[in-house]
């Protein structure tokens, strides 16, 4: 059973599997934690993913460290925060969540959805960019009921959850907690569901590339 909703198995297992370990950027990971916490059934897949990582460590034999005492104080001299994490206000640590936004993202956003700087893409169609870099974005949509986000591909893998509402692409239907997966061999214009709106966070490994005529004109716009 895909404990996440509806998207391919193997880049979901790919994704969870990262989790588990570990190894997955800042937002990437701030975005499976939220899945998790809206959908808590999820946590005994990881669960067993975890644990079959732990006993993959304990069969590898301990080497040692040199300057072991360094390590370890300079490890906790950096505090709790994960490397390239951003905490955008001070209050970050001590912000709960809400019924929208559960606290691994509030975190990760260090803000409420109210106090977001939203900027309009296109009518009924509003954005704000976490993070962005040479190999990728982290991104917050809101979309009016019934509108559509501008046509777009990708030059690598793209996630994105619903945190409230929902939207369809030409892979299906997804509601809230479902965590949409697409890479390049993907061109699609998701598009919220009638009479609510639906707000998403999406990460990408490498840049959007939008198509179509009035996608071109954002593209030019807005990313220069």
């Amino acid at each position: 059973m895909n404990p996440i909703g509806q998207t391919h198995e193997q880049p979901l297992d790919t994704l969870l599997a990262g989790y588990a370990r570990g190894v997955l950027s800042a937002p990437l990971h701030a975005l499976v934690a939220t899945h998790l916490a809206i959908r808590p059934e999820g946590r005994r897949y990881v669960a067993a993913l975890e644990a079959a990582t732990a006993a993959d460590i304990e069969r590898v034999e301990p080497v040692s460290i040199a300057d072991r005492d360094a390590r370890l104080a300079a490890i906790f001299a950096a505090g709790e925060s994960t490397p390239g994490e951003p905490i955008r206000s001070p209050a970050a640590s001590g912000f709960h969540g809400d019924d929208i936004v559960p606290y691994p993202l509030a975190r990760y956003l260090g803000a409420s959805l109210a106090d977001t700087p939203w900027r309009t893409l296109l009518p009924g169609v509003k954005e704000f960019r976490v993070s962005d870099n040479e190999d990728g974005e982290a991104t917050l949509y809101w979309i009016r009921g019934g509108r559509k986000i501008p046509s777009h591909t990708h030059e690598g893998s793209e996630y994105t959850l619903v945190l409230k509402g929902a939207f369809s692409d030409m892979n299906g239907h997804y509601l809230r907690g479902d965590i949409a997966i697409a890479d390049m061999d993907v061109d699609h214009q998701p598009h919220a569901d009638p009479g609510e709106d639906c707000f998403c966070f999406a990460v990408t490994d490498a840049p959007l590339k939008l198509t179509g005529p009035i996608g071109r004109i954002v593209q030019k716009i807005f990313r220069h």
